[in-house]
């Protein structure tokens, strides 16, 4: 089971994501993305700190996105990632990427930098 949580909080559009993330809950982080870009958001922060699990459908739904944050020139960070989803990253290059802050703090500079 997944729990998406957003906010907007200094011009960023914060996604927090908690739970599980597999082919059956996917679509709530994909809506989660598709809200963003239709309310106009260009800095998009994924909060990960409390995700346990990603599928290779969860991280379909961050791969599906980078044409598009690239074509409008969006930022995407990916923050607070935990060791073992962390290597899942590594292992599929996805941290070549995406870019990725240890912090909420190091995420909100990468985005305003």
């Amino acid at each position: 089971m997944v729990n998406i949580e957003k906010e907007k909080k200094e011009n960023i559009h914060f996604i927090r994501v908690s739970g599980d993330v597999d082919a059956g809950s996917s679509i709530h982080l994909d809506n989660a993305f598709k809200e963003g870009f239709e309310a106009g958001e260009s800095k998009v922060a994924v909060d990960l700190t409390k995700l346990a699990y990603i599928s290779s459908a969860g991280l379909g739904v961050f791969v599906s996105y980078l044409d598009e944050f690239e074509l409008k020139k969006f930022k995407l960070v990916l923050f607070g990632i935990q060791e073992t989803v962390r290597q899942v990253f590594d292992i599929l290059g996805l941290e070549k990427l995406i870019t990725i802050a240890e912090n909420e703090e190091d995420a909100i500079k990468k985005l305003n930098g």
